[in-house]
């Protein structure tokens, strides 16, 4: 709403199946032909609510709409709205019934973030807003506005060294002794790409690699499969990053006032 952006929602479950997903060409006995009832996966912002209840295969329904914003439907490629954005969540405690994503699919999603509970007075105005209607949201941008924002972001200067730092973090992780599966080059895209956002909304127009150490774990974290034997050790994801933000050397960097 906030947007002005067409938003769908899907509850994933046991027996969602892709065509839920996608859509369906279905024959009408009116007018004798096919015709495409499209799925949720048509909007510009689709939430894909607890998506590791649904099966594999009903997962990787999102797989080619999340990399290549388009759906192949019986022999068919139609392109999604752009903007397009997959939201998605997990649900961390009830794991019975539950399917891990594989790799190729986390490797789609550019950031993870945990919520976590609110603060106490989040949660007294969380309260005291219980029992009435949502007020509706205004749009505060519009879609060319959006477009622009996202031109600019483009635009945000990454120095070579700040490029090379992101690359080295991203490359450590492959050769740490407690990771499995390192970050892929597509985790280091989302890195550099997210830090140019984080740049932006500071109010920057170039990168520092204090964005990129601030955006490692959010970006990288989720991509990384962990050894059995650091798993049983309790050493996670986010504190093998720490260890190898740690040791990669951070370069020094001059902003356009020529300040460190």
């Amino acid at each position: 709403s906030s947007l002005g952006l067409t938003f769908g929602r899907i509850q994933f479950t046991l027996d969602l199946m892709p065509a839920d997903v996608l859509g369906v060409n279905y024959f009408s006995q009116k007018s004798g032909d096919f015709h495409f009832r499209p799925g949720p996966v048509f909007s510009q912002v689709l939430l894909a609510d607890e998506i590791n209840r649904a099966t594999p295969r009903t997962q990787s329904a999102l797989l080619e709409a999340m990399q290549e914003r388009q759906v192949t439907i019986d022999g068919e490629t139609m392109a999604l709205p752009d903007p397009f954005l997959v939201l998605a969540t997990q649900n961390p405690v009830e794991l019975e019934g539950t399917f891990p994503l594989p790799e190729a699919q986390l490797d789609r999603f550019m950031v993870r973030v945990t919520l976590g509970y609110p603060t106490a007075a989040e949660e007294a105005q969380i309260y005291s807003g219980t029992g009435g209607a949502a007020a509706p949201l205004p749009p505060v941008a519009a879609e060319a506005e959006l477009a622009a924002a996202r031109e600019a972001v483009s635009r945000v200067r990454v120095d070579d060294s700040v490029r090379d730092y992101a690359a080295a973090v991203v490359r450590a992780t492959r050769g740490h002794s407690g990771v499995e599966l390192g970050a892929s080059p597509r985790a280091g895209i989302a890195l550099y790409r997210t830090s140019q956002a984080r740049a932006a909304l500071s109010g920057r127009d170039y990168v520092l690699p204090d964005d990129v150490k601030a955006l490692a774990a959010p970006v990288l974290a989720h991509r990384m499969i962990t050894d059995p034997a650091a798993r049983l050790r309790g050493q996670g994801a986010g504190q093998i990053l720490a260890e190898v933000l740690g040791e990669v050397p951070v370069p020094v960097t001059r902003g356009p006032d020529g300040g460190e």
